[in-house]
């Protein structure tokens, strides 16, 4: 029995009533909590999706700062004017230590050479050194080298990046082989109207290679953009006077035919050909032969033994032992398009001048053009290379 003053309670109870209490106020807690968690991780996920788009905006900057994506003016086959830019004052200086190792891998890469005699290893590691001073035609060279998997696993990624290494240097020729790069679809999507743009950039700058292709595909008689030529006349020959006038001889085929026959802006042939028109021909397409030009060798042959219209050839008389000369030229620069022949005139001059006696073996004509008195030795490393 209870004492007095004291209450009977039954046991429990008051635990029971507590922990009610605690249920009561942790289910009001718990939609606060979630909301706070809810919060929370919205928080994170904007944080984490504007880090997301930074870095994917921060990439997209990036890609369009590179030389590749370069904005440049759309191809304007009738511009105009051109104004003849020569590349050789644009192009950076060249170290001369970088030039030896560049020759170096030039006398090894001999296209006279069996391809497999070639020591690509070696012409790839003097090339490299030669790039790495950033000797222009060297970083071009190991580009090529890359894309003929001269040096696997290297390709067409590296090759794109030493191509705008170059193009950074202000390298004309790198704007050319970047509008080649996008014609051909190598290590960017391919895009004619971009490579239009960047054969006309280069062409400005001063590149002959440029400067001869648009001159080419801007003198036609029409325009037919669908097949890719053109009519501007004034413009396409004074793209190809400048290449030519670089020494581009390949320029000189097709100026040749500008020359011969006179045409008007829009193509059109304006009159027929003249004696002077013929002669300034010949002498344009003679001039190409001495800087490597096969086409004007072969056109030459074909004149002297068998021209198309005999009442209208380009010169003066039928002559079988010049065309035979011509042709062994035209074989030597197909085989050998570096090949350059500055004692032409001396083995085969334009008539009226007499031909001076030959033996009739193909290489003595070779190099005497080449003016070449003995055949070269083996090509010999520097000793700076060696080291």
């Amino acid at each position: 029995m209870a004492s007095d003053g004291q209450r009977c309670t039954k046991p429990g109870l008051t635990g029971k009533a507590s922990t009610s209490q605690r249920d009561i106020e942790l289910a009001m807690r718990l939609p606060l909590l979630r909301k706070i968690a809810y919060g929370l991780l919205t928080v994170v996920f904007l944080v984490c999706s504007f880090n997301a788009i930074s870095i994917v905006r921060d990439q997209y900057k990036a890609t369009q700062a590179l030389p590749r994506n370069e904005k440049l003016p759309l191809f304007n086959p009738h511009r105009p004017s051109f104004n003849c830019q020569i590349e050789a004052t644009k192009v950076p200086p060249i170290d001369a230590q970088a030039e030896l190792w560049f020759q170096e891998a030039k006398s090894l890469d001999d296209p006279d050479a069996w391809e497999e005699d070639r020591d690509y290893k070696r012409i790839v590691q003097l090339t490299r050194q030669a790039a790495e001073r950033h000797h222009w035609k060297a970083m071009l060279n190991l580009a090529s080298l890359y894309l003929e998997n001269r040096d696997p696993p290297h390709g067409e990624a590296e090759a794109l990046a030493l191509v705008e290494q170059a193009m950074r240097l202000g390298v004309p020729a790198a704007y050319d082989r970047m509008g080649t790069f996008y014609l051909n679809n190598v290590g960017v999507i391919g895009d004619a109207t971009k490579a239009y743009s960047f054969w006309q950039k280069a062409a400005e700058m001063g590149n002959p290679q440029a400067m001869a292709y648009l001159g080419n595909m801007t003198s036609a008689t029409w325009d037919s953009p669908i097949d890719g030529f053109w009519a501007n006349i004034p413009v396409a020959t004074k793209m190809l006077e400048c290449a030519l006038l670089q020494g581009y001889g390949p320029a000189a085929y097709k100026l040749a035919n500008l020359r011969g026959k006179p045409r008007a802006p829009n193509g059109k042939i304006s009159e027929p050909r003249t004696a002077e028109t013929k002669a300034l021909a010949l002498t344009t397409l003679h001039g190409g032969v001495s800087l490597g030009c096969s086409d004007c060798a072969r056109s030459l042959s074909v004149e002297f033994r068998n021209p198309h219209d005999l009442a209208d050839m380009l010169v003066p008389y039928l002559d079988e032992a010049r065309s035979e000369r011509y042709a062994v030229l035209h074989n030597a620069l197909e085989l050998n398009p570096l090949l350059r022949f500055p004692n032409l005139d001396k083995v085969l001059p334009l008539p009226p001048a007499l031909l001076s006696p030959w033996d009739g073996d193909k290489q003595t004509l070779i190099d005497a053009a080449k003016g070449v008195t003995s055949r070269p030795s083996e090509p010999k490393s520097s000793a700076a290379s060696q080291r």
